[in-house]
C-alpha cells in the first residue's frame, strides 16, 4: 500500500522544515525529505552573517528602499512591500520567541544588530559569525520535538504530474497537477513514489555549476530542474549573485568571508597593500555584492592574480573583539594558517545566490497547481537583479509561513482512485555503471564554462559559446541518464545540465546589462 502524504517537503534548510513545523502544527500530515545523509546538511547551515529583523526606529519604508535599491528597481514590488512589513517581526515571533533562538548581544545585553553592505541601517541579527548553524539547529530540535518525519538519504527524481504519468488518459486535458515525486532511497538503490496532495519545493540553490561557490555541495538546482522539466514557469535566470569574497585556499573550499566583515570595518586591498574600491564606487566596501564582485574581480584581471586581499586585521571597528565576533572565519583561516587578526585574508568572487528561480505568487504557489515553492529554488520577483546582504534567510521563513497557510485555508484532496492510477518507477531492463571520472571531467566542462562564460562579466559572444557548449554536453549527459544505474550523481549532474542551460539562455535574452546579469561590450 503506498502513503499518501498531504505535504511532501523537499529540502530542510530554513525555507523547508519551517513549512513542515507550521503545516504539522496545524494537523497535515508532512513528510520532509533530503538527498543528504544528514539533516543538517544544507546551505542555510553555511550562512554566517545573519538575518534582517525588527529593530525601533527603523521602518519597513526604510528597508524596502534598501531592497529596491540594491535589486536595481527590477524588483516585485509587492513581494517587497510584504517582506518589509511582515518579515522583520517573524524573527521575534517565530526564531526568537517560539524557537528561543539566543541571538549575539551587546557587553549591555541588548541584541547586537550588525551592518552589512547596502543596508542604511543596522537591522541585521546574528549569532557571532555562524548564524544558519544556530537556526539549523533550533529548527531540527523542534521539529523532532513535534516529531516531523524526515527522510534522508533520498533523492528526488521527478516531480509527478496527472498529465504525463497518469495511465488515465484523460487526465491529459485536464489543467497540469502535481501528484507526488519519485524518490531514489540511495542506499537501497530503490525508486519510491511518493504520492501527495501538495509538494512544496525548498531544495535551495545551484552555485555548483560553477567552477568557485559558497554553497553546499547539495546545491545542484534539484528543485528549479525538476520544476522547470514539469513545465512551471522560470524567471530571472540570468541573475546569478556572486558573493565577493569567498576564502582562496587550496585546502579550504566553499569558505565564505561573510559581508559582515566588511561591515565591521574589513578594506580590501591588493598584494601590494593597496586598496582599490574607491576607484570603483563611491561606497567602496559596502557598495552591493554585484557591484564590490565585479570590482574585484576586475582587479584580478587587470593584475594578473587569482585572489585579492581583505584585511581586517587594521580595520575592525565592532564593539566585540574580533576572534569573538568572527569566530568561525578566524579558527577556519587558523586552521589554513591564515591568523586574521594578524594578516589579510586571500578571497574570490563566488557564486553564492541564485535571484532567479520558479515563478511564484505571495502565497508560494507555482504556475502549476499543488505546486509551491519556497527559498532560494522560488523566484518571488524581491531581490530583483541583485540580493540585498540577509534577506535571505527571512524570505526563506517568511514564504515558509505564507505557503503553509495557502495550503491550511485551501486544503483539497485528490481522489484514490486518481492516485492509483499512477504507475509505480520503471527501470529499463539494460543499465551500466559509468566510472566516476567520466561524470566528474563532465562536472568540471559545465563549472568552467559557467564560470568562465555565464559568471561575473559576460559578453554576447561568450554567453554564445556557452549556448553552444552546453548544448553538446546535455547531449552526452541525457545519453548517461537514460543508459546509467541511477544514482544520486547521475540525478544531479542531469540537473546541473540543465540548470546551465536555463541560466545561460535567460542570459542571451536578456541583452541590457542589470545588476548581477552585467553584459560587457
Amino acid at each position: 500500500m503506498r502513503e499518501i502524504y498531504d505535504v511532501i517537503v523537499i529540502g530542510t534548510g530554513i525555507s523547508g522544515l519551517s513549512a513542515a513545523i507550521f503545516l504539522k502544527e496545524a494537523g497535515f500530515k508532512v513528510i520532509v525529505i533530503t538527498k543528504e545523509d544528514k539533516i543538517e546538511d544544507t546551505t542555510t547551515n553555511l550562512a554566517q552573517g545573519g538575518i534582517i529583523a525588527w529593530k525601533e526606529g527603523d521602518t519597513p519604508e526604510s528597508l524596502a528602499s534598501d531592497i529596491l535599491n540594491a535589486g536595481y528597481n527590477y524588483n516585485n514590488k509587492k513581494a517587497v512591500e510584504v517582506f518589509s512589513e511582515s518579515g522583520p517581526k517573524l524573527v521575534f515571533d517565530f526564531l526568537i520567541n517560539k524557537l528561543k533562538i539566543d541571538f549575539t548581544k551587546t557587553k549591555s545585553g541588548d541584541l547586537n544588530y550588525t551592518e552589512e553592505a547596502a543596508h542604511s541601517n543596522r537591522r541585521i541579527l546574528h549569532y557571532e559569525d555562524h548564524t544558519g548553524d544556530k537556526i539549523q539547529s533550533a529548527l531540527i530540535s523542534y521539529a523532532k520535538k513535534i516529531h516531523i518525519p524526515i527522510l534522508t538519504s533520498h533523492t528526488s527524481i521527478d516531480l509527478i504530474t496527472n498529465n504525463h504519468h497518469s495511465r488515465d488518459y484523460q487526465e491529459l486535458y485536464k489543467p497540469r497537477e502535481v501528484m507526488g515525486i519519485y524518490a531514489l532511497d540511495n542506499h537501497k538503490d530503490i525508486v519510491k513514489t511518493m504520492l501527495a496532495h501538495n509538494v512544496i519545493l525548498a531544495t535551495g540553490g545551484l552555485g555548483n555549476i560553477y567552477e568557485h561557490t559558497t554553497n553546499h555541495p547539495s546545491a545542484t538546482g534539484d528543485g528549479l530542474s525538476m520544476a522547470y522539466r514539469a513545465g512551471a514557469d522560470i524567471i530571472n535566470a540570468e541573475f546569478v549573485q556572486f558573493h565577493p569574497t569567498s576564502l582562496f585556499h587550496k585546502d579550504i573550499k566553499r569558505f565564505l568571508i561573510s559581508e559582515a566583515v566588511r561591515g565591521e570595518g574589513a578594506k580590501l586591498i591588493d598584494h601590494k597593500g593597496n586598496k582599490f574600491m574607491k576607484k570603483h564606487t563611491p561606497l567602496k566596501e559596502l557598495a552591493a555584492r554585484d557591484v564590490v564582485a565585479r570590482a574585484i574581480f576586475d582587479e584580478m584581471r587587470k593584475q594578473g592574480v587569482k585572489y585579492m586581499l581583505l584585511d581586517i586585521a587594521n580595520f575592525y571597528k565592532g564593539e566585540i573583539p574580533l576572534v569573538e565576533r568572527f569566530s568561525t572565519i578566524y579558527n577556519t583561516c587558523l586552521q589554513g594558517g591564515i591568523d586574521i587578526t594578524k594578516q589579510p585574508i586571500p578571497i574570490v568572487p563566488a557564486a553564492h545566490y541564485f535571484c532567479g528561480g520558479i515563478k511564484v505568487n505571495l502565497a508560494g504557489r507555482t504556475s502549476i497547481e499543488n505546486l509551491y515553492a519556497i527559498g532560494e529554488v522560488s523566484c518571488t520577483g524581491l531581490h530583483g537583479a541583485n540580493r540585498l546582504a540577509s534577506s535571505s534567510l527571512l524570505e526563506g521563513l517568511l514564504w515558509a509561513k505564507f505557503s503553509a497557510n495557502d495550503i491550511i485555508s485551501n486544503r483539497t484532496e485528490i481522489s484514490k482512485q486518481r492516485f492509483n492510477n499512477i504507475p509505480d518507477w520503471f527501470f529499463p531492463e539494460h543499465t551500466e555503471s559509468f566510472d566516476p571520472i567520466l561524470l566528474n571531467q563532465d562536472w568540471q566542462a559545465i563549472r568552467l564554462t559557467m564560470w568562465n562564460y555565464a559568471g561575473i562579466i559576460r559578453t554576447k559572444k561568450g554567453l554564445e559559446r556557452a549556448g553552444a557548449d552546453i548544448n553538446y554536453y546535455a547531449h552526452r549527459i541525457f545519453k548517461f541518464y537514460k543508459e546509467a544505474v541511477l544514482t544520486r550523481q547521475i540525478i544531479e549532474l542531469r540537473n546541473s545540465i540543465v540548470n546551465a542551460f536555463i541560466i545561460v539562455n535567460s542570459a542571451i535574452h536578456n541583452t541590457k546589462s542589470v545588476g548581477c546579469h552585467f553584459i560587457k561590450e
